[in-house]
């Protein structure tokens, strides 16, 4: 059946002692799927996310020649262990001028970076396209970059769709600016060493880059000659159950879920995912908290920490969340829509967000047809009532099994009750999957 077109997440009253696993880190998966068809011999992928972005980024793989073996991982339903015949660089499939091969991204913003500089690699006609969001999200910078390596890339507006004119290797250098997406750099860098390139990033710093650092750091570490390599659990994901901890705990709960405790296994400590600090992230009892950058000090999970922040002690400001403009929707407006919606004190100033302590009240929250938008705003159902997430299915396209997770009992789950809106019925099991 899988899931409502809306549902409601109703207030846990009883504290909650969970360990809930997460999945695979999407960002390190598709970079890891693009190193191992670049690979010399045979990879396995364990704890590779399963999930739309990371299937959108196999079916183009297996589109453009490759063979990869899928089988499931018993430890989490949200995983697989991905075989992946690495050719050392070459491309097997392309297509001609007037029938290219057509590569269909859906929305997903590494596939859409990753494989269209991993497709100059090739030898013919590859076409690129995705869903309209995607066409809609910047391209400019990476396609500039490719054509100073000699590539000819063609595009009405330097977006998606369009078309790769693959020639492979060839020694060449090229810059290339991250003012909207880091991921134009990670793309060059992940195929560079098979392309013969030199990558030169402008305004590259160690604070300012985090995911291009996961890339490097990925690139040195990953098993080229064949062998198997280990993906580590998504931080941005566990950022939910780590803020449902924090939003339970809460001083003014003390008769229903101050006593919470919750965890996830395996948390990340490579120091690859600028997530994994999302915990010290968040404001103590009596902290102040003043201010957090997306920049500098947490990625994706900055989202869920703005979601969060009416029940801090104080103000917080939220800067540098240019990016979060560019990606699955407008992320800042619609923070600060629905936000505000549910009573939040919110205040847009450039591209930052100032959120003053606020008493939130239910609604029905339009996730804009992105994921972490309805992740978030389940989390602040939790302890919200009557908040209503609109098309929770997105879910599907990082984290298919989340609702999943606030549903099962603990010790594997939160124990939340969620509810078809449409029936009131409460929801259980597959219906619960997004698919």
């Amino acid at each position: 059946m899988g899931l409502p077109d809306v549902v409601e997440i109703v207030p846990l009253n009883s504290p909650v002692r969970a360990e809930v696993s997460v999945p695979g880190s999407k960002s390190i998966t598709n970079r890891a799927l693009v190193l191992a068809a670049l690979a010399d011999g045979e990879i396995t992928l364990k704890g590779a996310l399963w999930s739309e972005d990371t299937q959108v980024m196999v079916d183009c793989l297996q589109r453009l020649g490759f063979d990869l073996e899928i089988s499931s991982d018993p430890a989490e339903t949200c995983n697989r262990a991905i075989t992946v015949a690495g050719l050392g660089g070459r491309i097997p499939n392309s297509g001609t001028a007037g029938n290219p091969l057509n590569l269909h991204v859906g929305n997903a913003g590494t596939a859409a970076r990753f494989l269209t500089a991993f497709t100059c690699l090739g030898n013919g006609y590859i076409r690129l396209a995705g869903i309209p969001r995607m066409h809609e999200r910047p391209q400019q910078s990476l396609m500039a970059a490719l054509r100073d390596l000699g590539y000819r890339i063609d595009s009405d507006n330097d977006r998606l769709p369009a078309t790769v004119h693959g020639a492979g290797a060839r020694p060449a250098q090229c810059s290339v600016s991250m003012e909207q997406s880091s991921q134009f750099a990670s793309a060059l860098l992940l195929a560079a060493t098979r392309g013969t390139w030199t990558v030169h990033v402008a305004g590259e710093s160690e604070d300012n880059a985090p995911y291009v650092e996961m890339t490097r750091r990925l690139i040195d570490s990953f098993p080229m000659s064949g062998g198997e390599f280990q993906i580590e659990p998504d931080a941005s994901s566990g950022s939910y159950i780590w803020g449902a901890e924090w939003i339970l705990r809460q001083p003014e709960n003390t008769d229903t879920t101050a006593g919470s405790k919750l965890s996830v296994p395996h948390w990340p400590k490579s120091g690859w995912q600028i997530d994994a600090d999302f915990p010290t992230r968040l404001p103590a009892d009596d902290a102040n908290l003043a201010s957090l950058s997306r920049e500098r000090h947490l990625g994706d999970s900055i989202m869920t920490a703005i979601a969060l922040a009416p029940f801090s002690r104080t103000a917080v400001a939220y800067t540098e969340l240019g990016r979060l403009r560019v990606q699955e929707c407008e992320r800042v407006a619609a923070l600060r829509t629905e936000l505000t919606k549910c009573g939040a004190l919110v205040t847009e100033n450039g591209d930052s967000l100032q959120i003053s302590p606020s008493k939130l009240h239910g609604a029905e929250i339009d996730t804009y047809n992105d994921h972490r938008m309805a992740m978030c705003f389940a989390v602040l159902g939790l302890r919200v009532p009557g908040l209503k997430i609109q098309n929770p299915a997105c879910v599907k396209k990082t984290f298919p099994n989340f609702f999943q997770k606030l549903s099962s009992p603990p010790p594997m789950g939160l124990g939340a009750e969620i509810r078809d809106v449409s029936t009131g019925r409460k929801l259980s099991g597959s219906e619960l999957f997004a698919n």
